[in-house]
Parts: structure tokens; C-alpha cells; sequence
């Protein structure tokens, strides 16, 4: 086997000693070192720098001087980040790439995450950082980044730092060594939106199709997950989506916090993927412990799901907007798609009896997404709970007709 490439990336400026013996532990090895400088200062380091600093700087449309000259941190920050993602980009397009590197404290660790968003799922991404204990998802995104923490901080070596790279250095290789795992399947694949609130329905829609021969993915629609979905989607990873629970958009409209940001519900259309739509779990809204509830929202019907989640349940009007999102997000779809709507309930608490049980309000967001949908959308109303095997049968039958027609 031949020996594999490493992409080692970083401010090599104030840290040239931390980074020669990261680079030394790779070595030790057996993996190839390509190495990326980020920093913006003029730098002597004892190993060859293969894409320099100005080089990073020039893909993303500057000069370094003049990076320089301005002595802003913050720009530099995302400039010198995004210039190496897309030289990394580069390099995993020739099939240069079985691992990439980084580490740094808070403006390392932010250049990091940002260059590995040019890195596919699959290829290993170790970050190791001062700050890994913090929260991150945001910097971290919807890439298989696998972040470590440095203990101490990332500032000439000592006995800890050593450790804590050669560590680092040997984990990045076991992971290159096990990739082998990741390969391309010939099994067709299925995208599936879950959520506690439905996943029985998610559970009888897998079992389906796997009998049929399907790979499923599930992503669970706290935000990150939903992002991530909609990122592969557009990656070409699936030949169909099952998007059972779409909660993510009533997150987005009322700033709760498993919100996917704007562009749910976007992907599959935008590529033409035939997929099947269900308003699962829009009857919530979700924030942490009571306390974080928006004031505006403190009179509503809320119900404590754990210690730290409460759901709020959603109103007529936010009903009207939710359903008209959903059939102007797909009318434009390039593929085939059909929208189903549980007529006896859209998440576990909202059956008969629960507290979120209200089918008037249900009810209006059915005849929004009838209304708003256009001709080429197929909506069908199933006379079930969402979680009813039922509504599971119908629903996979109805995507893999979409799929084999």
C-alpha cells in the first residue's frame, strides 16, 4: 500500500516548534506531510512549507500584505480560514488527501474548522484545540470533525503538549487506516428526518426499507442534523428522501433551538431528488429549561419534554407560515415529490389526550400546504397518527413509487 498523504494546517508564525513536532510525530508514522501555512507573519520554520501563507491568502482573493497592513485578527481569521479550504478543496479533488490536521487555541481552532468544511465526509478531520471543551458546533458544522483537547495550551512544547500531539498524530493515523471502511456502496440510499416524538414512525419506514433493499441514513432534526441531511443531499449521497419530521422549519420561525437555518427543506428539490414530505412534529417549537422561553411566549401551552427541553406548541398563525413554507419550498422542486398529512396527529404528544392533541390548529396547517401546494404536488391525507404503522406503510410505498416511476 502506498504511503498516505496528511494535510498538517496552521498559523506556523507563533507556533513553528508546536507544528515541527506534530509534524515529526506524522512522519514517525509513515503518512506523507503536506503542509499548509495560515499565519500572516513572516515565519522560518525547519520544514518545507508546501502552500505558503500568500498563497492561502491569493485563493481567497487577497494579498497577504495587505492583510498585514490592515492588522485586523478578525479578517485575517476568515480569510486566511477560507483560503485554505479551498486549497484543500483542491487537493481532495485530485485524490491527494487521507487526513487533515490542525490545531491552535481560539483563532487556530476557528482557521481549523473552517478549512476542514472543504474536506468530504469520510476522509479523518482531527482539530486539536484549547477550546475543544467548549461548544463548537457552530465552527464544527455539518463536516466529521473530530476535535481533541490540548490540555494545555498550544504555546512551546512541554510534557503535556508532546503527549497530547503525539496522541493526536497517532489517533488521525489509525482513523486514515480504518477509512478503508468508508467505500462507495452499490445499495441505494435513503435520507430520514427523525425526532423522539416520531420515531416509531422513523422505526417501521426503516425496517420497510431495508426489506426493500435500501441503505437509510437518519439525521435527527436538532438543527445540526437537519443541516447535515441537506449537505449530503446536495453532495449526491441519496436516491430518495423520507423527511418525516420537518420541525425544524417551526424552530426557525420562532428562534427555538433546534432551528436548521434557512435552507431546510431546499436540497432535494434544488437536485431534482424524489421525495416524500411530512409536517411531523410542527406543532412544537422547542427551547432549554422553562426559564429560556422568549417572555413573549410565557403564556403559551408548553410542555417539559426533559429538564432541559421545552416544547412550546405552535398557533394558528405560525401554522399558516409553516405551511405555506413547506409547498413554496417545493414548488419549485426538480423531482417528483408528494407531501402526506397524518390526519389523526403529527407527533407522539399531539394524539388524542396528549398536550399538544389540537386538531383544529392541525387542521389549518393541512389546508395551508393543500392550498399553496401547486399541481405537480402530490398531497395525500392518510386518516392516521403519524406513528401508526400505517402511515409508515404509505409512506415508503409512496416514495419508492417516486423513485421506480
Amino acid at each position: 500500500m502506498s504511503q498516505r498523504k496528511v494535510i498538517m494546517l496552521g498559523s506556523f508564525d507563533t507556533k513553528a516548534a508546536d507544528f515541527e513536532f506534530l509534524r515529526s510525530c506524522l512522519i514517525e508514522l509513515d503518512l506523507v506531510v503536506v503542509t499548509i501555512n495560515t499565519g500572516v507573519f513572516p515565519v522560518q520554520v525547519p520544514f518545507q512549507v508546501d502552500v505558503e501563507a500568500s498563497k492561502v491568502a491569493k485563493t481567497a482573493g487577497y494579498e497577504l500584505s495587505s492583510l498585514r497592513d490592515q492588522s485586523d485578527r478578525s479578517t485575517a481569521l476568515e480569510i486566511m480560514g477560507l483560503g485554505a479550504s479551498k486549497e484543500i478543496a483542491r487537493l481532495v479533488s485530485k485524490g491527494q488527501v487521507h487526513g487533515v490536521i490542525g490545531m491552535g487555541g481560539g483563532g487556530g481552532t476557528f482557521m481549523t474548522l473552517l478549512a476542514m468544511q472543504g474536506v468530504p465526509i469520510g476522509i479523518p478531520k482531527i482539530c486539536l484545540s484549547t477550546l475543544a471543551a467548549k461548544d463548537l458546533s457552530r465552527q464544527v458544522g455539518t463536516r466529521d470533525i473530530t476535535l481533541m483537547t490540548s490540555v494545555v495550551d498550544i504555546a512551546g512544547l512541554n510534557r503535556i503538549s508532546r503527549m497530547q500531539m503525539k496522541q493526536a498524530a497517532g489517533a488521525l493515523a489509525g482513523m486514515i487506516q480504518s477509512s478503508d471502511l468508508w467505500a462507495e456502496s452499490d445499495t441505494a440510499s435513503i435520507a430520514i428526518s427523525m425526532f423522539g416524538n416520531t420515531t416509531e414512525c422513523v422505526e417501521k419506514c426503516s425496517a420497510l426499507l431495508r426489506e426493500a433493499g435500501y441503505e437509510v441514513l437518519a439525521f435527527h432534526a436538532v438543527g445540526v442534523g437537519g443541516q447535515t441531511m441537506e449537505a449530503l443531499i446536495r453532495e449526491g449521497y441519496f436516491d430518495g428522501v423520507l423527511d418525516v419530521t420537518t420541525t425544524e422549519l417551526a424552530d426557525h420561525l420562532c428562534g427555538g433551538i433546534c432551528s436548521a437555518g434557512p435552507d431546510r427543506l431546499k436540497a432535494a428539490a434544488e437536485k431534482g431528488i424524489p421525495q416524500v414530505v411530512v409536517p411531523g412534529c410542527l406543532d412544537m417549537v422547542n427551547y432549554g429549561s422553562p426559564d429560556t422561553v422568549p417572555a413573549k411566549y410565557k403564556d403559551r401551552k408548553l410542555f417539559s419534554w426533559a429538564p432541559d427541553v421545552t416544547l412550546m406548541r405552535t398557533d394558528q398563525i405560525e401554522n399558516i407560515q409553516l405551511g405555506t413554507t413547506i409547498s413554496e419550498r417545493l414548488n419549485n422542486s426538480k423531482g417528483k415529490v408528494a407531501i402526506l398529512l397524518p390526519m389523526g396527529g403529527i407527533s407522539r404528544i399531539s394524539v388524542e389526550g396528549g398536550p399538544f392533541y389540537d386538531p383544529a390548529v392541525d387542521q389549518i396547517l393541512f389546508e395551508t400546504i393543500k392550498e399553496k401546494a401547486n399541481d405537480s404536488i402530490e398531497v395525500l391525507e392518510i386518516d392516521t397518527h403519524i406513528n401508526e404503522g400505517h402511515f409508515a406503510t404509505v409512506a415508503v410505498e409512496k416514495l419508492l413509487s417516486l423513485i421506480n416511476s
